[in-house]
């Protein structure tokens, strides 16, 4: 079985499986779900026609920064963006980064069917080794929508 990404299927099945269950796993877990912005942005850019077109501009935006700059610099600018809504105002678009390209993206070097599962955890490993590997599918995500 081969995802729609154009990743195998892993151990959980296509990618979807994979997000669903790092989900679920995120929300008794505060560290790994430091995580959680990279994941969506990551797997609605790797996953397009599954998120609203709309929003993938600012997530490919907010995955550049994240590639960029770090996990705290996202997490500033999503505090930001939530004090915005809180306030009835739009965010300000996310300025300094590639706007989303126009055509389909290349194949990703790294999917969420490729996460390692350990005991039915994404983090057996420890949140530190997770989060690494949630930068490299974030590399791997930008890369292919700049190729």
């Amino acid at each position: 079985m081969t995802c729609d990404c154009g990743a195998p299927a892993g151990a959980l099945g296509p990618c979807e499986a994979y997000f669903h269950a790092i989900l679920a796993e995120e929300q008794g877990d505060p560290a790994m779900y430091a995580w959680h912005a990279p994941v969506v942005c990551a797997y609605f850019l790797q996953h397009p026609a599954r998120g609203a077109q709309k929003y993938l501009d600012g997530q490919f935006r907010m995955l550049q920064l994240y590639v960029a700059e770090g996990l705290e610099a996202l997490h500033r600018l999503s505090a930001r963006q939530v004090a915005a809504n809180k306030r009835g105002r739009t965010p300000p678009p996310i300025e300094g980064y590639d706007p989303l390209p126009q055509r389909a993206p290349g194949p990703f070097r790294a999917a969420f069917s490729g996460l390692p599962v350990s005991e039915g955890s994404f983090v057996a490993d420890g949140p530190d080794a997770y989060g690494r590997r949630v930068l490299e599918i974030a590399e791997a995500t930008v890369a292919s929508w700049r190729a």
